[in-house]
């Protein structure tokens, strides 16, 4: 991999990793189109470490406050009440299935899970659930013409089943294309919970599933699999972009839909079909060639 590739891929990993459009899915894809290799799932999450550094600044009150609490509660009864320490307890709980699934299909995410019309699949799938997702909390945030608005869940109200439940949506997102960040968002909308708080959850949740993930795929940094220099590059620049775009992202949901993310995912499915299709792409391009 090239300085050049990596700064590319690094960009497109910061702006793509929290909107619920597909990281590893626009990193696979930037790659094909390129003609370049195809940067593979190592190289994606080394890089998600970087996105992940800026999760941890940019929500770093929450985190100390939380991991603090959850702390106290394993000595302390009396904090066992106590939300910031229950979300501690529901972090760990809502990774699990991505750590257990993680781990069982890992052959399938570093192979077949890579096909682009996999991919192209997954995207306009996971945007119509997007879509239907956020036209239903939009209905109940506005309410009807006769009733009022319905009250939507906060994170106060999230439970082990809830936290289960989001962790089993954050799981999908190992098949490129129907993103972390999407289909979380979406799992947490359609059992009633706030955009602002199915987001924050979303995003405290990829924590230790990212950088777990990361720090086990650096033994293949070190076998040779991915390029140290080129991969720290990418890192750094993802972090830089990332810091940024949740920034944006969170003053973003709280007054607009998701609908421009959708009508994108299912436009660039459905491109990536035709070109498929018409034999412009290959759908495993850049495979082959490591």
């Amino acid at each position: 991999m090239s300085w050049f590739e990596s700064f590319v891929l690094g960009l497109v990993q910061g702006l793509t990793e929290f909107l619920p459009i597909s990281s590893s899915a626009h990193l696979r894809l930037t790659a094909a189109f390129a003609g370049w290799h195809d940067p593979g799932a190592a190289f994606t999450a080394i890089t998600q470490i970087g996105t992940e550094a800026a999760v941890l600044i940019y929500f770093r009150k929450d985190i100390v406050r939380i991991v603090s609490a959850w702390f106290r509660s394993l000595t302390d009864r009396s904090m066992r009440g106590d939300h910031d320490a229950q979300m501690g307890w529901l972090v760990i709980v809502g990774s699990i299935p991505i750590g257990v699934l993680g781990v069982t299909f890992k052959d399938q995410i570093e192979g077949p899970f890579r096909d682009l019309r996999l991919i192209a699949t997954t995207l306009i799938v996971m945007g119509v659930v997007l879509g239907i997702a956020d036209r239903l909390a939009a209905r109940d945030e506005a309410g009807g013409k006769h009733r009022a608005a319905k009250e939507r869940k906060t994170l106060k109200e999230l439970g082990v089943k809830d936290g289960l439940i989001f962790g089993f949506c954050q799981a999908m997102a190992l098949i490129p294309g129907v993103s972390r960040s999407g289909a979380t968002i979406s799992g947490g909308l359609l059992m009633g919970y706030t955009r602002e708080a199915a987001a924050r959850y979303s995003f405290l949740l990829a924590i230790p599933a990212v950088l777990a993930s990361g720090v086990f795929e650096l033994k293949d940094a070190g076998e040779g699999h991915v390029s140290w220099g080129p991969t720290i590059f990418a890192t750094v620049i993802a972090f830089g972009v990332g810091y940024a775009v949740i920034a944006w992202f969170m003053k973003f949901i709280t007054t607009k839909s998701f609908m421009p993310f959708v009508i994108y995912r299912v436009l660039l499915g459905v491109l990536l079909f035709a070109l498929v299709a018409a034999g412009v792409l290959s759908p495993h391009a850049g495979e082959s060639a490591g």
